[in-house]
């Protein structure tokens, strides 16, 4: 039986990687991942406000010095709450290359065209196997259409392909009006990966202080139906290879995620609920699954629940809804008392 699968061009023993995550912060917790089976390693982000803060000595164009800015550069982390700065970052980098074996994937998180973008030469540099670009932002004015939005991060990867060597993945959003169509652009932009999906962060209110409190939750399995939809919409339809990220907290949602069309699957929140060690549990529970159904290869598995096949998927994407919304009327309503 073979779990193997191809991903940003290297070729893994299965398909189970570690998502950028605190782990990437030191040496020996990637050491860890590498030990405990990941198949690949992606390192934590390195911010575009953080290269721009120490290369420019601004932040999304505002001046720190000046008090016309201060209410809203106040929101941002001290530098010292990051982990690394981004010439530790590239060092940081360069050690792991030499500790581990596995690949090693840098990441870029940012929206605009600017100087950061020049930083991924060092992290290519430095020897990163790949680069992952997350590209997470809430666009708020009213005034940008979604035309000039999709153009603007398109062309972040047209400029990292143009600039790079290594393979780059692309981690989204799912906000777009036809994702699908942002997809095939990515793909038009070089992209050799998707990445689906990026979390929404959503933050809490407090309702004492009348302000915002920034609120993290670790995922879980209910957060994967959104991307198991668009890996079944997309593959076979793009040329980047897939990946799943988020909601993926046991192996069945492994395997769903496969069935859906995934190339690579990654962990962060399983890793950081169970231990670096679940990574072996998510492996052995897809060989199981693979044997009581006489896969002999992921190949064989990857996209048989995906649109691939299907002549008509807008109106199998209606039947299913309606179909669905039917469904609650099987059971007795109202709820007896």
């Amino acid at each position: 039986m073979r779990t193997d699968t191809s991903y940003l061009g290297f070729r893994l023993p299965h398909p189970f990687i570690a998502g950028a995550s605190p782990f990437g912060h030191h040496l020996d917790t990637v050491r860890r991942l590498e030990d405990a089976g990941c198949a690949a390693v992606v390192l934590h982000s390195l911010f575009e406000e953080q290269i721009t803060a120490a290369h420019d000595g601004r932040i999304r164009h505002m001046d720190p010095a000046d008090t016309l800015f201060s209410e809203a550069l106040a929101l941002f982390p001290p530098p010292s709450r990051y982990p690394l700065g981004p010439d530790a970052y590239a060092e940081h980098l360069r050690r792991v290359k030499e500790a581990v074996h596995v690949p090693v994937i840098g990441s870029l998180n940012g929206t605009s065209q600017e100087s950061w973008l020049k930083f991924a030469r060092m992290i290519e540099q430095a020897g990163a196997d790949a680069l992952e670009v997350n590209l997470y932002e809430m666009f708020t004015d009213w005034h940008i259409p979604a035309a000039a939005i999709e153009t603007q991060l398109t062309g972040i990867v047209y400029e990292l392909k143009r600039m790079l060597k290594i393979p780059v993945a692309v981690k989204v959003t799912p906000f777009f009006t036809s994702f699908g169509h942002f997809a095939r652009q990515l793909e038009g932009a070089g992209a050799d990966a998707l990445i689906l999906f990026n979390r929404f962060y959503q933050n809490d209110l407090d309702i004492t202080s009348m302000r915002v409190a920034p609120h993290v939750e670790l995922s879980s399995s209910s957060e994967l139906l959104l991307r198991l939809h668009w890996l079944a919409v997309l593959h076979g339809r793009v040329r980047p290879a897939l990946a799943v990220s988020g909601g993926v907290g046991r192996p069945e949602d492994g395997i769903k995620a496969i069935l859906s069309g995934a190339d690579a699957v990654q962990l962060v929140s399983a890793l950081l609920r169970h231990g670096v060690g679940y990574v072996d549990t998510m492996r052995k529970g897809l060989e199981r699954w693979m044997e009581e159904h006489t896969f002999a290869s992921l190949d064989e598995m990857r996209g048989l629940a995906s649109f691939e096949h299907v002549s008509d998927p807008e109106s199998l994407e209606r039947a299913n809804y309606i179909r669905t919304l039917q469904s609650w009327g099987e059971e007795p309503w109202p709820p007896s008392q």
